[in-house]
């Protein structure tokens, strides 16, 4: 009867004493080797679940975050966020400061989304949209020119429904297209940050714009109360005198008969130019009628040709001297001068174009 035993110098197997010698024992063997592949199977289970797991989690956030990336880069209707509404101006690097300041990143930080829903600010906004429409565009980087044509878009759909302002709304439009002409037909000669298939699409919004506005109807509104035609004639006289812009007047006159013979008043006109116009530009451009009077309306659209008219804002942007801190004033900013109010200086559109130019 052979006898059956344990090696104590092989754990785990079973041996046979026989006539030959120790034997393994094939039953036990066979045994063993399944629950090893069983072991062997569980532990690559345990180990391939752990590892999907782990990889699961990993492509899961890899996912959310190229997803939030996604979402932020396709909204078009944001704005890049930021929770000062200032910015520090600084021309050249510092050992506090590396770098400059451009006027891409003060186009982002200034928040001129929100400004424009703000009546004193709204022609300000439109202004220096303008001005960069005209010379500045490729300056600004990619980010800035998404922000300019969000807040371009926004503007558009406020005259849209408001009807306020539509002129000058045409007239920035007008100067932008003309410049995205001349960028597109000179590609590879001009610097335009992103695909130029990008450029045709907003050049073709912007002609959309344009219909749309030329198509504005000014909806009539019945209204059985005071009207202006009722007003007296030293009334409607005051109202003309307050405009400071010779096309408003100009519109204003066409609404009555009127209201078109205190329109052409020549001391109204006169009144006009000495606002925005110096005594010597006069001189150079004086227009005299038949009876050797000053014309005085022409005068005014002759003089806007060659200077600029002076510029009247309800609110602007302005600039700390002390810190050299670009700010509107309403929000203010963290000021370190004894007397604040005395360094700060309005900044109109245009010094805040050359705020940037090195």
């Amino acid at each position: 009867m052979p006898f059956l035993g344990q090696d104590w110098r092989s754990p785990g197997w079973s041996w046979i004493k026989t006539e030959d010698g120790w034997k393994r024992c094939e039953s036990c063997s066979q045994k063993l080797e399944r629950e090893n592949n069983h072991c062997n199977i569980s532990h690559s289970i345990i180990l391939n679940s752990e590892d999907e797991e782990i990889f699961s989690n990993e492509e899961h956030e890899y996912a959310s975050k190229k997803r939030k990336k996604d979402h932020f880069r396709n909204d078009t209707n944001t704005q890049s966020f930021y929770r000062e509404k200032w910015i520090y101006v600084h021309k050249e690097s510092t050992k506090e400061r590396h770098g400059y300041c451009t006027l891409g990143e003060a186009f982002n930080r200034l928040d001129f989304s929100s400004a424009i829903q703000d009546i004193r600010r709204f022609n300000y906004v439109v202004k220096l949209l303008q001005l960069i429409a005209k010379s500045q565009l490729t300056s600004l980087s990619g980010v800035a020119q998404k922000n300019y044509f969000n807040i371009l878009d926004k503007i558009v759909q406020k005259v849209l429904d408001d009807h306020h302002n539509p002129r000058l709304i045409k007239d920035l439009l007008q100067d932008l297209s003309s410049t995205l002409c001349i960028l597109i037909r000179g590609v590879g000669k001009s610097v335009l940050v992103g695909n130029i298939n990008i450029w045709i699409c907003r050049l073709e919004t912007i002609l959309t714009w344009q219909q749309q506005l030329q198509d504005l109807q000014m909806t009539k509104q019945v209204n059985n109360g005071l009207t202006l035609s009722d007003l007296p004639l030293h009334m409607l006289n005051n109202i003309l005198y307050r405009f400071s812009d010779g096309w408003d007047i100009i519109t204003l006159g066409q609404v009555t008969p009127t209201l078109y013979m205190l329109s052409e008043d020549r001391q109204l006109w006169k009144k006009l130019c000495q606002y925005h116009f110096a005594e010597k530009q006069f001189c150079r451009h004086l227009i005299l009628s038949e009876k050797g009077h000053i014309e005085w309306k022409l005068m005014y659209f002759a003089l806007k040709k060659h200077y600029p008219a002076k510029e009247q804002y309800g609110d602007t942007l302005h600039f700390c001297r002390h810190c050299s801190i670009l700010f509107w004033k309403d929000s203010g900013h963290p000021c370190t001068a004894a007397d604040p109010d005395s360094c700060f200086t309005p900044v109109s559109p245009q010094h805040f174009i050359d705020l940037f130019k090195f």
